[in-house]
């Protein structure tokens, strides 16, 4: 591995890796160096990757899954055997270097939202990850009564991260004592029995995520979301959620929720 890609990058870019846990053999974290000019807003992505083959950087999106007052960065991936960039970065071990473009954008921030007292944060697979950032956000639980999380994957071992991230935060010395009962988790499987399953969209439709929860069906007065997953998942879930009421927002124009268009889907 080292041999074959991680002799030191020679570019001002370039970040080493800290730490890496393989979740499941489809999903990896790992945690590298930050640099010190790097300011970003939780729920932000940036370009990473590592020199390809012809020479030349391998390229995409990743959500920073750690929050903005963290000393190193987080990310979350598939791995994808044939991809051009993960088919590499899921080897990375710590003391090796990947390349970092340190310009941050993204529409799942506070800001891109109207001020309101519910905010549901929807994602499947790796699509947690800005929401690994959000949810160890102090700005989150100052600006909303309720965060309830809603995390979807096929089976119930892919679910493993999401599900440590969140029950870490009670015992968290910076957030714990503002999360306190403020945040509801429900976590879904769409193939392995669990305790609660099907899609977000199906859940939110039947209104059984609300009956579970014991919580009042959304109110575009008073419901904020955050979406991020694939394609057809984000799709699927703004129609769900415009026959709410609520309306597409961004960093321009707030309103009732936003959708991440960037998010790294499966052939990374």
């Amino acid at each position: 591995m080292r041999d074959e890609m991680n002799a030191p990058v020679t570019l001002p870019d370039a970040q080493t890796v800290t730490s890496v846990k393989h979740w499941t053999d489809r999903l990896f974290s790992f945690r590298v160096t930050r640099p010190p000019s790097l300011r970003f807003r939780s729920g932000e992505f940036v370009m990473i990757g590592l020199m390809g083959d012809t020479g030349k950087p391998l390229l995409r999106a990743y959500s920073i899954a750690s929050p903005a007052w963290d000393d190193e960065l987080e990310f979350y991936s598939i791995k994808v055997p044939d991809g051009p960039l993960t088919s590499k970065l899921q080897h990375i071990q710590p003391g090796d270097q990947i390349i970092l473009r340190p310009k941050p954008v993204g529409t799942l921030v506070h800001d891109a939202l109207l001020p309101g007292s519910r905010l549901w944060l929807l994602s499947t697979g790796t699509g947690f990850a800005p929401f690994a950032s959000l949810l160890r956000e102090p700005e989150t639980y100052e600006k909303y009564d309720q965060v309830i999380m809603m995390h979807t994957c096929r089976e119930v071992a892919e679910l493993a991260y999401g599900r440590q991230l969140v029950e870490s935060l009670k015992d968290d010395p910076l957030i714990g004592d503002m999360v306190g009962d403020k945040l509801k988790y429900y976590p879904t499987t769409t193939r392995e029995a669990s305790l609660h399953m099907g899609r977000i969209t199906d859940n939110l439709t039947s209104g059984k995520v609300f009956t579970d929860l014991g919580l009042a069906a959304m109110d575009p007065a008073e419901d904020r979301a955050m979406v991020c997953g694939s394609l057809a998942f984000n799709h699927d879930v703004k129609a769900v959620l415009e026959k709410f009421g609520l309306r597409e927002g961004a960093n321009s124009e707030p309103l009732e929720y936003v959708v991440e268009k960037a998010f790294v889907g499966d052939g990374i």
